[in-house]
């Protein structure tokens, strides 16, 4: 582990410093261009929309995995330091200023969620796959309402059985009262998706705090209902987690692309309205 570690780290290191590298010999180049009254915006334009065309194909990939093409780790880390370096590209094509008319603003914006949805989405694919990890085997998504409808069938079936089993109705009211709706469907998105656990430690807390009312069978009961509330968050956690990064694809993809259409519109009118040779 510490030797992967290592290896991710230098990874990022040397991904890092090729990119902050390249940036500044671009900047530095346009800036020099500036000095000798040459304009740099048509040589950076384009340089952008090649940078954007090339991201664009990184969910070519992703959505066509049998294509050889390479495998998906590298195109990943190829996209990720690409957009840094296209974020760098976009600053000196604007000069690092504001834009200061409709169209460059129906630019300016689009970029800044791409980039903004782009960097949410480093995030969310570094760590939620590891976070889940933690919660239980991975379940596909489709079947995520399917193994929830199974813990809510048995839970209701221990809740009712209890009655008989215990001669007591404790469980079963507890059950009525907390626990029925929170198997019907998912719950704590949010906590989830910031790593907080309060509402279980709470929840299971509650059921174990039952022990005290019912006899050995009865606790046998609430002990089985509380891995089943723990089994419940593990899928609550795994549909945030899915829901988030679906979301997230739903988001950039068509934003980045929409981007890109806007750019050749933009470069096609510079062309158009160009003054001078």
């Amino acid at each position: 582990m510490a030797a992967s570690l290592t290896f991710f780290t230098r990874r990022r290191i040397r991904n890092g410093a090729i990119v902050a590298l390249a940036s500044a010999m671009l900047i530095a180049a346009a800036r020099l261009a500036e000095t000798t009254l040459h304009d740099t915006r048509f040589v950076t334009g384009w340089i952008l929309i090649v940078l954007i065309a090339g991201l664009a194909l990184f969910d070519l990939r992703r959505r066509i995995p049998v294509l050889p093409l390479g495998d998906a780790s590298t195109w990943e880390q190829v996209h990720i330091y690409a957009g840094w370096f296209t974020v760098a590209a976009f600053l000196t094509h604007t000069g690092f200023g504001l834009p200061d008319g409709p169209f460059e603003v129906a630019l300016w914006l689009p970029f800044v969620a791409v980039a903004i949805s782009g960097t949410v989405g480093i995030w969310l694919n570094r760590m939620l796959p590891k976070r889940m990890r933690d919660h239980g085997p991975r379940e596909l998504y489709d079947r995520i309402a399917v193994r929830r409808a199974e813990i809510a069938a048995e839970a209701k079936i221990l809740a009712v059985d209890s009655a008989r089993d215990t001669g007591s109705i404790t469980i079963a009211d507890y059950y009525q009262k907390e626990l029925s709706a929170y198997f019907q469907g998912p719950r704590n998105a949010l906590s989830h998706l910031t790593g907080y656990h309060g509402h279980l430690h709470r929840q299971l807390q509650q059921i174990r705090s039952l022990h005290r009312y019912v006899d050995a069978g009865g606790r046998a009961i609430l002990d089985r209902l509380c891995e089943l509330v723990e089994a419940k968050d593990d899928l609550d956690y795994q549909y945030a987690a899915q829901s988030a990064m679906r979301l997230w694809l739903f988001v950039h993809v068509p934003l980045a692309h929409g981007l890109l259409i806007l750019m050749v519109v933009h470069a096609v009118l510079a062309y158009a309205f160009k003054v001078g040779p």
